[in-house]
């Protein structure tokens, strides 16, 4: 087993970027952009300012920790910055923009020259033997992949101006930088040399060089700082990426990950998440049925991270995103996969997104991985997901538990591998067991309920925001009907009976002619089951209305969950 060695030494911020006159700092391609928000900058800046008013300057010897950076030497010779890019791109706009102040002043003082100097070496390169400075060539590279913002970084460090007319966090906070300088020369302008002084000596980072980005990962792993971390998957797209070696399969791989990004966000996903679902494909292949879920990076960096660098994983976490991307917005079909325009399909996984946990997606992901590309895959893919939906609400009615179907579905995703028609190792209730479990069921299986019942007279999806609308209101103090009988009432309220599915929530009070308020509003609902409430001639409605419509509720459930059943076998 090689031995792995690293280099902590405190350092002033002077100190730390005179290393870069012989390695220059590479913020990498898999970091993430510069995404410090102005909060961020007025801390960073009012800390040191204040640090330096009480505790700092020439004539004290306090000190400020501004935290640790984690970089490794990679091929080229650059220190490559794993963890702490935030901060010491911070620290370079910082020493740009005292620079420019300093350096805009026609008549510089003494103090003033002194700095200049001071602050020139630690942003650009100077000639070793002559000292000149190549204003070219600057001591901070970005690499991100944002190309027109790595140009924007380099630009205002080279010439110390910015478009007015940018938005990008460089410009933005560049510029707030150089105004907090300028109000605070106004208010003290000795101070100002304190600050630079304080800034440059008492400023204190803690450099953690490792000997490999490895290294340099695990330790990043064990901080926890005021940047922003990695995650697992900025990890994950470091080591596929150095793992590539061909320039444009590089480029290739940059440009998929980042549209993966970008499209992940706007169903409110994210790569990390992807990874993880992926993880279950990967396990079901494996045959490993261990109801024990491992974390996410010790899975994928066994091996020396085989599994990330075997496989054409990006294309197929696409795949994964294709399936979120339908369920999130049904309107968005893949092209040449007709499932994602099957309207049967469409509504059993909306009823899916109802289950009070995400036990349901891995199966399905395993399921369309493994047979998407079958002849027949439209029509089982429909049946797997209808018989799905039946075992889970079984199970969830009679033990409405986080846990409790995991085994089964670890079980589940092993045999869907080997057959389009899985076993389904599911423990059944009876038909009376889960009729009565259903006129009161736990409240996070109402939703999949009524889902149900909704779908099965109607194509319509259901809006994504829609309440539980019960039908005799919660509030029924002033009504003297329900007073004599109070405990059933109570009990009878939360009845499946008594709800439904509507688009705004009804704030009415259960008093005398409730009901037939209630009806007009029902009656405008783009919900059939709704609207047919809004229907119903009588203008009262009571407990024997609930008792009613429990039995039919609970038998068209019923019935659905035997059609489905019987369709698999």
């Amino acid at each position: 087993m090689g031995t792995t060695t690293i280099s902590v030494n405190k350092q002033t911020i002077e100190e730390f970027l005179l290393n870069a006159r012989t390695k220059t700092f590479l913020i990498p391609e898999y970091q993430r952009p510069y995404s410090w928000t102005s909060e961020q900058i007025d801390t960073l800046f009012n800390d040191i300012w204040e640090f330096t008013c009480n505790e700092g300057g020439s004539d004290r010897e306090g000190t400020y920790f501004l935290g640790s950076i984690v970089s490794y030497e990679n091929d080229n010779r650059e220190q490559e910055i794993i963890d702490g890019q935030q901060r010491i791109t911070s620290i370079f706009l910082l020493l740009r923009a005292i620079y420019t102040k300093l350096n805009g002043v026609d008549e510089k003082t003494e103090k003033a020259k002194y700095f200049i100097n001071k602050i020139e070496p630690l942003i650009w390169k100077t000639h070793k033997l002559t000292g000149k400075v190549d204003y070219s060539s600057v001591l901070l590279n970005s690499k991100v992949i944002s190309e027109t913002e790595n140009e924007i970084l380099k630009n205002i460090l080279e010439t110390g101006e910015i478009n007015e007319e940018l938005d990008d966090n460089y410009s933005k906070n560049y510029n707030q930088i150089f105004n907090l300088i300028e109000e605070k020369s106004v208010e003290n302008a000795l101070m100002i040399y304190e600050f630079i002084y304080a800034l440059l000596n008492q400023v204190i980072i803690l450099p953690i060089t490792a000997d490999s980005q490895e290294t340099a990962l695990t330790i990043f792993s064990t901080l926890n700082d005021r940047g922003l971390p990695l995650s697992d998957a900025d990890i994950f797209k470091a080591k596929i990426y150095n793992h590539l070696k061909d320039k444009n399969e590089k480029q290739d791989f940059i440009e998929k990950w980042k549209e993966l990004e970008e499209d992940t966000q706007t169903i409110s996903e994210s790569i990390q998440q992807l990874f993880y679902y992926y993880m279950f494909y990967l396990r079901a292949k494996e045959n490993d049925r261990n109801s024990t879920t491992p974390g996410l990076r010790k899975y994928y960096s066994a091996n020396k991270f085989k599994k990330l660098l075997e496989t054409n994983i990006l294309e197929d976490l696409r795949e994964i995103l294709n399936i979120w991307e339908v369920i999130a917005e049904p309107k968005k079909n893949i092209e040449n996969e007709s499932w994602s325009k099957n309207k049967d399909i469409l509504k059993v996984l909306n009823i899916l997104t109802s289950y009070p946990n995400e036990f349901w997606k891995y199966p399905v992901i395993v399921y369309y991985l493994s047979h998407k590309n079958k002849e027949n895959f439209e029509k089982s893919f429909l049946k797997f997901l209808r018989k799905l939906y039946v075992e889970l609400l079984k199970k969830y009615i009679e033990i409405p538990t986080i846990n409790a179907v995991k085994a089964n579905i670890l079980k589940l995703n092993a045999e869907i591998i080997s057959s389009d028609k899985p076993v389904f190792d599911f423990k059944s209730l009876s038909e009376d067991e889960i009729k009565e479990k259903i006129k009161m069921p736990h409240r996070n299986a109402i939703r999949m309920l009524l889902k149900t019942l909704t779908y099965d007279i109607q194509d319509e999806l259901l809006e994504k925001k829609w309440e539980i609308e019960h039908i005799l209101p919660v509030k029924w103090e002033n009504n003297y009907d329900l007073r004599e009988n109070e405990k059933v009432a109570k009990e009878k309220i939360e009845h499946l009976g008594n709800k439904t599915p509507f688009e705004k929530k009804l704030n009415i009070i259960a008093t005398n002619n409730y009901f037939s308020k209630k009806k007009s509003y029902y009656l405008k609902s783009e919900i059939k089951m709704t609207r047919e409430i809004g229907e119903i001639k009588s203008d009262k409605w009571d407990l024997d209305d609930i008792v009613e419509r429990d039995i039919r509720m609970t038998d068209k459930i019923i019935s659905i969950l035997k059609l489905w059943n019987k369709e698999y076998k």
